[in-house]
């Protein structure tokens, strides 16, 4: 049986935000998830990148809302200890609630809609951006996932409510999450009716580096996004 996240109150998120540069009313929020064993410092320094290219951005990077049990500091989505792939399932289930009340909060006082919603993450953040936003009862503009996995895999289709596009970028040399997470993700995704745009990059490791992040650009402005 799944885990029910009724079961437990809302964790409210808190973490830092960026922008608009232009000083003016939002016009998109991006929530950004950072990886284990980190907060959302780790991803508000890439907010500018994206603020250039997305004409009133509004960056938000919360904090996971557990202490990370794998280190003396940083914050985790879920617990990593046991990787079986139904534990893992479990967490996220566990979080979505969170996430998703984080998300509805701050549109709400953005005065923005879902379509105005960009979702990304790094790594573990990457895992819950892809499986809060497939699950969102309106679609977001996009989901990016550096480095991630989609989790629960054969639940996908039975549990997807939205079909957002969706991009993922993923090392060939990552040593945390194998790269074949990517074309793994990308195959189930495009199977079930996503625009999917998948690269793995040689030469890179469990990281978002320039190639990566100019990938982002050129995604954003594919699906209308980006200047």
């Amino acid at each position: 049986m799944s885990p029910d996240p009724s079961d437990k109150p809302v964790r409210a998120l808190v973490g830092p935000e960026f922008g608009p540069v232009s000083g003016a009313k939002p016009e998109w929020l991006m929530v950004l998830l950072h990886g284990l064993g980190a907060d959302g410092n780790d991803l508000i320094g890439l907010a500018p990148h994206f603020g250039a290219w997305v004409p009133g951005l509004k960056v938000l990077a919360p904090d996971a809302p557990e202490a990370c049990d794998m280190a003396p500091f940083g914050r985790q989505w879920f617990s990593l200890q046991d990787r079986d792939s139904m534990v893992m399932y479990g967490g996220l289930v566990g979080v979505q609630p969170d996430v998703n009340a984080f998300i509805d909060e701050n549109l709400a006082r953005l005065g923005l809609g879902d379509d105005r919603l960009i979702l990304g993450g790094f790594s573990q953040g990457a895992m819950t951006a892809l499986h809060v936003g497939l699950r969102r009862a309106q679609s977001p503009a996009c989901i990016i996932a550096f480095s991630g996995m989609l989790v629960g895999r054969n639940r996908v289709a039975d549990e997807m409510t939205c079909h957002p596009p969706v991009l993922i970028v993923h090392g060939a040399d990552d040593d945390v999450v194998p790269c074949d997470s990517a074309r793994d993700a990308e195959r189930t995704l495009l199977a079930d009716g996503i625009d999917v745009f998948a690269h793995v990059l040689d030469g890179l490791g469990h990281g978002i580096d320039e190639r990566g992040l100019g990938l982002a650009q050129t995604f954003l402005q594919r699906i209308g996004i980006a200047s």
